[in-house]
């Protein structure tokens, strides 16, 4: 995971918390490795489950990593009749050891004997490297799944009065197994990612390079949350970013967008924050990100007593930037309008620790692997003045952020 401090690598699991629509299991490892399994109902929001569970463990000092799937909105915004008992809807570890790697090229271990620290070192000296004819680039300008047909019906539902804005979104199926930690790399080297990051847990393996955070709050109690919402192409040539950065920052559609997205955000951390002390601290900037430039924004506040991280994590998700306005309409539009279920996009990657620290980052701008199957996704944000075919094209803009940097599954290993 690469924060704004440089990245950390955390591996093993010394405990594990999933979180399905039903139930909590909560599994802890000794140093043999043998399991010892607990497994609940629950009847608080998830974030409230999500945190008890975390405050259950055996265990002075944590952190913790993982991810918070789409579906983990539905149980507060009247959307679970969309889920299934055991259908996932967070998974999280407390890591055997954590490497941290900041931005010089420091090494520091947690957990770490001196066997393995040898070996990391080792391999930390012998990066990996990827020939460019190994990247497997993949078209995303075919529409299979009905794309501009779906977001029409959106247009239709907003001048109906039923929401402001939804982000539609289409998966895109890569037709060979991708090597994630290699795409990670192919596409770091490329992207301007807010954060990034590449997991294997659980089954699910993914990797990106996020334009944004859902929200964080620091050890101070500082919230932070950064509506991207706007977007044209960038890395084109020095001309045509400019050209179309004058048409971001001019064009009516995405500035609408993009204020009403300020305006919930603003909201979301009013809703959990000391009175007064909710403010923009920077308004609608141009920020590259990669294949794409967005129109950015930064929300602040302070986290008002007897509130946690995770209630203002639970306020701010699902991003707004990612599902719409007002949040519960928007929701049941993306359940109803897109061709198949989201998972982890959209989603959040998560770390928190003990000290109430909690950061999740938006998963866009992602490739994902389960079992035999990969795939990217990507969504566009529909609003009155919206049209068909401009979000299309945002949708491709978006894929170039990963569709050109991925790398395929060496035959001998595919077939192994």
């Amino acid at each position: 995971y690469e924060g704004t401090d440089g990245w950390v690598y955390a591996a093993g699991i010394r405990c594990e918390i999933v979180l399905t629509a039903s139930e909590v299991r909560v599994t802890s490892y000794d140093t043999d490795g043998r399991a010892q399994a607990r497994t609940a109902g629950y009847s608080v929001r998830p974030a409230q489950a999500l945190e008890e569970a975390l405050a259950g463990l055996d265990l002075d000092d944590w952190r913790v990593y993982g991810w918070i799937g789409f579906d983990f909105c539905a149980p507060f915004h009247g959307a679970t009749d969309h889920l299934d008992d055991d259908d996932e809807l967070a998974h999280l570890f407390v890591p055997e050891f954590e490497a941290f790697v900041d931005h010089s090229g420091d090494l520091r271990f947690v957990g770490v004997d001196p066997e393995l620290e040898t070996r990391m070192r080792s391999l930390a000296q012998n990066p990996l490297l990827v020939e460019d004819e190994a990247r497997r680039p993949l078209p995303v300008t075919e529409d299979p799944t009905g794309y501009r047909e779906r977001v029409a019906t959106a247009i239709d539902e907003i001048h109906a009065g039923r929401y402001e804005k939804v982000i539609i979104s289409r998966e895109v199926t890569v037709p060979f197994d991708v090597d994630i930690p290699a795409t990670y790399l192919t596409g770091r080297l490329a992207n301007t990612p807010a954060r990034s990051f590449t997991f294997r847990l659980g089954g699910l393996e993914a990797a990106g390079f996020s334009p944004e955070i859902v929200g964080s709050v620091d050890a101070s109690g500082l919230i932070t949350t950064e509506p991207v919402a706007g977007t044209r192409a960038h890395g084109v040539s020095p001309d045509a970013d400019a050209a179309a950065r004058v048409e971001l920052e001019n064009d009516d559609k995405e500035i609408v967008e993009h204020a009403i997205s300020v305006r919930t955000s603003c909201a979301e951390v009013a809703a959990v924050a000391v009175p007064g002390t909710t403010a923009v601290s920077e308004f609608m900037t141009v920020r590259p990100r990669g294949s794409v430039q967005h129109l950015a924004s930064t929300v602040v506040g302070q986290l008002a007593e007897p509130q946690s991280a995770w209630d203002a994590i639970q306020e701010l998700f699902p991003s707004v930037t990612a599902s719409g306005i007002p949040k519960a309409p928007a929701i049941d539009a993306i359940y109803r309008l897109e061709a198949s279920r989201r998972g982890v996009y959209s989603g959040a990657v998560v770390t928190a620790s003990s000290a109430g620290e909690l950061e999740a980052t938006l998963v866009l701008r992602s490739v994902y692997r389960k079992g035999d199957r990969s795939w990217l996704r990507a969504g566009a944000g529909i609003v009155r003045q919206s049209n068909p075919e401009r979000e299309f094209t945002e949708t491709c803009e978006k894929l170039g952020s990963v569709a050109p940097y991925l790398v395929a599954v060496p035959a001998s290993e595919a077939q192994a």
